[in-house]
């Protein structure tokens, strides 16, 4: 369990050296770049291998509603890492598309994994997501929206994020993991 702990603090603090040390990351230049890749590649290795090894209390498992929410959770969160809510006309107002889509990541995670090591792992991830757009709205108060795009790259993107659930499904199950049911 400590390398998993290890990792999400790892995560977090690699994202939040930039707002909590700015002038220490600037100072770094372009290998500051590299040295936060760094810890993040580290960061999710530790995670990786953390929640592989941890063990801990069983408190609920898939459950075929739970799935299929997870499912949908998941396409809305792959949407929303997507470039589509910025590019498309249904969400261009939303200031962290890319945060939000990672909580909803953990969320959706949550519900098929009731277990301690998820608790920590997925849990640990959306509280940093939630920190994470708390502190850069109070770092930069005054945000633009960007242009309105159309509703063709919504559509666009929502398609892709699909493909690529169905890929990801694909793959999870392959490692023993089945997504769909």
């Amino acid at each position: 369990m400590i390398l998993l702990i290890l990792g999400v603090l790892l995560w977090a603090g690699a994202h939040f050296f930039k707002r909590l040390a700015p002038a220490r990351r600037a100072a770094m230049g372009d290998r500051g770049k590299g040295l936060v890749a760094l810890a993040l590649a580290v960061s999710i290795l530790l995670m990786i291998f953390g929640y592989r090894a941890a063990d801990g209390a069983f408190f609920w498992g898939r459950h075929p509603a739970t799935v299929g929410i997870n499912n949908l959770l998941m396409i809305a969160a792959l949407y929303f890492t997507s470039p589509g809510p910025k590019k498309g006309a249904l969400f261009y107002r939303m200031r962290h598309p890319m945060l939000t889509g990672f909580l909803l990541w953990t969320i959706a995670h949550l519900l098929v994994n009731g277990d301690v090591p998820s608790f920590v792992l997925f849990g640990g991830l959306g509280a940093w997501a939630i920190a994470e757009m708390v502190v850069i709205n109070r770092a930069e108060p005054g945000w633009t929206p960007p242009e309105k795009g159309s509703i063709a790259k919504d559509a666009m993107f929502l398609v892709a994020s699909v493909i690529l659930l169905a890929v990801i499904g694909f793959v999870h199950t392959w490692l023993g993991y089945p997504t769909f049911g």
